[in-house]
């Protein structure tokens, strides 16, 4: 279904898309709880062992195990419909997180809670990329022609969202479990995700034909089997990196200054400059390729990154991770948009979770390593995993920024030694 709206790209013309609130409204409530996640998790287990090392662990096995069955429910979802796996993947999450947080108050071994950990990551919800899909299905986007001018504005509004989920989400979770239980957080994260995905799977009207019904008797490929995609997954391994490597490093920081109350403000600083670059880039009727903002806002973000570990006053650290955080929404929200170009419909949700695998993926390795460095070699050690997360995958970007480019007709023909260029065949 394509979009009747007019072609001038804007928040408003955006959300007057025929069908949009009907997604929107009921994906926001479903996708809320993600955020709430990996802190309720950690404030329990604390809470339970009084380790915070035990804590980040449990937590982190949940991530890695979302990164890694996440595309998987990605695929199954682009195959039989996103109705189809949100209906038993919201109840099979809720019911881990409610034998996680049973076995934590039970005061169960943690090799039990590691295990626990599994199923309740791998059941995530990922209504994030199924809401990017819809998008992209009441927009019209298709590989090989020229993505609705509404596509990018699309992309930074997810973008935008996404980062409001994820301060509004800790708190949330934080506030429920200091001030009611520390199980709270948890099972209000569940409920939330029980209820909110209902009511999203219970939209079909906007949700992109399955697979089976679109493309009967076609070969299916993975999404992974794209080159460009498996470059954007890379791209997006180094965003995860920031992430991970921010939230940890600022809280060792904030300690070692003896002023922990200061973390808040400071992870505020750099999330609100992520918001406020998503809104603009949403704003903005660009000119350039999504290939070429990518490439520049990664760029950016390295030579922004490669400051933090030098960094030793609070206005200082707030003012650079301001930067760091007005250059990740450009990166993420060109990534997504290109996903539209190189991606057929028939597999698009499974990209965009391959994507979202990839930015948790590396924040589970950020955080492991930028806890370690920061332990055993002070706070500002820490800093150093966003800069080499980011310059390793700044380099597998230029190196392979071909693969980027939209093949009109699916065939690729090289134009001069070592590079390929897509063309249209009539």
């Amino acid at each position: 279904m394509a979009s009747t709206v007019s072609d001038r790209p804007g928040y408003g013309q955006l959300l007057r898309t025929p069908g949009a609130w009907t997604f929107l409204l009921p994906g926001f409530a479903a996708r809320q709880p993600f955020a709430m996640l990996t802190i309720g998790i950690v404030l329990l287990v604390q809470h339970t062992t009084g380790s915070y090392g035990s804590a980040g662990a449990v937590a982190a096995v949940s991530g890695v195990s979302m990164a890694l069955f996440a595309p998987q429910g990605g695929k199954l979802a682009d195959r039989f419909g996103q109705r189809a796996v949100l209906l038993p993947g919201v109840v099979l999450h809720a019911a881990s997180v409610g034998a996680l947080t049973a076995l934590a108050l039970a005061d169960a071994p943690l090799w039990v809670l590691f295990l626990a950990a599994v199923p309740t990551g791998a059941s995530i919800p990922q209504v994030g990329p199924m809401v990017r899909a819809r998008w992209a299905a009441v927009l019209g986007a298709a590989p090989g022609r020229p993505a609705s001018p509404l596509m990018s504005t699309a992309a930074a509004f997810e973008s935008v969202t996404d980062e409001f989920t994820f301060v509004v989400g800790p708190v949330l979770a934080t506030a429920l479990c200091t001030g009611v239980h520390p199980a709270a957080g948890l099972l209000t994260e569940a409920a939330l995700t029980l209820v909110g995905g209902l009511f999203f799977a219970a939209q079909r009207s906007t949700q992109p034909a399955p697979r089976g019904a679109a493309t009967a008797g076609a070969p299916h490929r993975s999404a992974l089997s794209v080159p460009g995609v498996r470059v954007l997954a890379i791209t997006f391994l180094g965003i995860g990196a920031v992430f991970g490597g921010m939230q940890v490093s600022l809280t060792a920081f904030s300690e070692e200054i003896g002023r922990p109350g200061v973390n808040g403000l400071l992870y505020g600083v750099f999330a609100a400059g992520n918001m406020l670059a998503g809104i603009a880039c949403g704003a903005i009727a660009w000119k350039s390729s999504p290939r070429r903002r990518l490439i520049l806002g990664y760029v950016a973000l390295t030579l922004a990154a490669s400051g933090l570990w030098a960094v030793h006053s609070v206005p200082l650290l707030a003012a650079l991770g301001f930067l760091v955080g007005l250059f990740i929404a450009p990166a993420l929200i060109s990534g997504y948009t290109l996903v539209e170009a190189l991606v057929p419909a028939s597999a698009r949700t499974e990209a965009f979770t391959w994507l979202t695998g990839a930015v948790a993926l590396g924040q589970a390795a950020a955080v492991t390593v930028a806890g370690q460095l920061a332990d055993r070699h002070g706070a500002s050690t820490g800093f150093v995993v966003p800069l080499v997360g980011t310059a390793l995958a700044l380099a597998t970007l230029l190196a392979l920024r071909s693969r980027l480019a939209a093949s009109g007709s699916g065939r690729l023909v090289a134009r001069g030694v070592g590079h390929r260029e897509p063309v249209t065949v009539d």
